[in-house]
């Protein structure tokens, strides 16, 4: 059994993720403690429940601890069974809890099965704190695609917090040993593009949001309009490219102009940072990084909490297979990985 203390380092939902996501593919059980301690509400949120019976669904693990509010929770696989799920979010507590962190949990499993699954995920598509359905879609899943994963992503309803109701559907095809990946060199400008949306919510505030990027940008940058489907209101500024993804979430009394300029804003301090990942995506590919064929290296914009954390939770489980280069809140580097293949031989 391995034990992971859920309150150490950055202390949020992702320790659990990847240790969860860890222990199926190892086929090791888990216990983890202090699960969210130091947070406002600690222990599982919906979201994070939702992720623990979805893989427990996946690999017919023996689970104890599966409760809204638990500050403990063990975790045996048996397996890893492809198929057709379905899971929603709110379907005990009416949480608007992102599906993307589910499905980020679900993922790095399903292509270690043997045969081609579909999972429908219910709930939080574009809410606080999480990625969105659209990064999910336009800049995570492409990074593995990169790295030799074929999995899609359709967007069939937006959620917005508090409402959620959203809906995806994830399709994940097997991807037993993965390309390794060096990426140093950032992305162009003329690589991006940008999406100003709203659900059930006038147009003009679309098109403030489109006009507002376009002149904080200042530089030529398709911008597209759209009305996205789904029962609950919002609205997205959402600018994306290479390896990046940069979006802002509209609010009750929230400036349509201000959405706008938050999205302009992570846009060209990435670009000044000079480097080829942005700081979500480096700790959401390191868990990846341990699967590939060979030695990995990508620069990112900023060494965070998250990604020292996760790194280092990935540790416990597999030794130090990699090494975080910078110091926090600064650029830094992501090395090694699938050097010595352990987590796909393990498999």
């Amino acid at each position: 059994m391995v034990v992971i203390d859920g309150s150490q380092g950055e202390g949020g939902g992702q320790i659990l993720r990847t240790s969860l996501s860890l222990a199926a593919l190892l086929g090791r059980e888990v216990r983890l403690e202090n699960i969210r301690a130091h947070r406002p509400r600690p222990g599982l949120r919906p979201q994070h429940l939702t992720a623990v019976r979805a893989l427990a669904a996946v690999t017919r693990a023996r689970v104890s601890g599966a409760e809204v509010g638990s500050i403990r929770l063990s975790f045996h696989p048996r397996g890893i069974f492809p198929g057709h799920y379905t899971f929603d979010v709110a379907e005990r507590t009416g949480s608007a809890g992102s599906v993307c962190l589910v499905a980020q949990t679900l993922l790095p499993v399903l292509i270690h099965a043997p045969r081609t699954s579909v999972v429908t995920l219910k709930g939080g598509t574009h809410v606080p704190w999480s990625p969105s359905a659209h990064y999910l879609r336009d800049v995570f899943l492409p990074a593995l695609t990169a790295m030799g994963i074929t999995a899609a992503m359709e967007l069939r309803a937006t959620g917005w917090y508090p409402q959620g109701g959203g809906e995806i559907c994830l399709t994940v095809a097997p991807a037993p040993a993965l390309r390794p990946i060096t990426w140093r060199t950032p992305p162009r400008w003329e690589e991006f593009q940008g999406l100003s949306a709203v659900a059930h919510l006038p147009e003009h505030i679309m098109d403030r949001q489109k006009q507002r990027l376009a002149d904080r940008l200042a530089r030529p940058l398709p911008i597209a309009t759209a009305q996205l489907p789904g029962r609950g209101q919002g609205s997205l500024v959402f600018v994306w490219g290479p390896r990046a993804g940069f979006a802002a979430l509209g609010a009750k009394g929230k400036p349509a102009e201000t959405v706008a300029d938050e999205a302009a804003k992570a846009f060209r301090d990435f670009l000044a940072s000079g480097a080829a990942v942005d700081l979500h995506l480096a700790d959401q590919l390191c868990l990846y990084l341990t699967l590939a064929s060979g030695p990995c290296a990508f620069t990112t914009a900023a060494v965070t909490s998250h990604l020292v954390t996760n790194v280092r939770v990935i540790a416990e489980f597999l030794g130090e297979m990699i090494q975080v280069r910078g110091s926090l809140g600064e650029p830094g580097e992501v090395q090694g990985g699938g050097k010595k293949g352990r987590t796909a031989r393990k498999l």
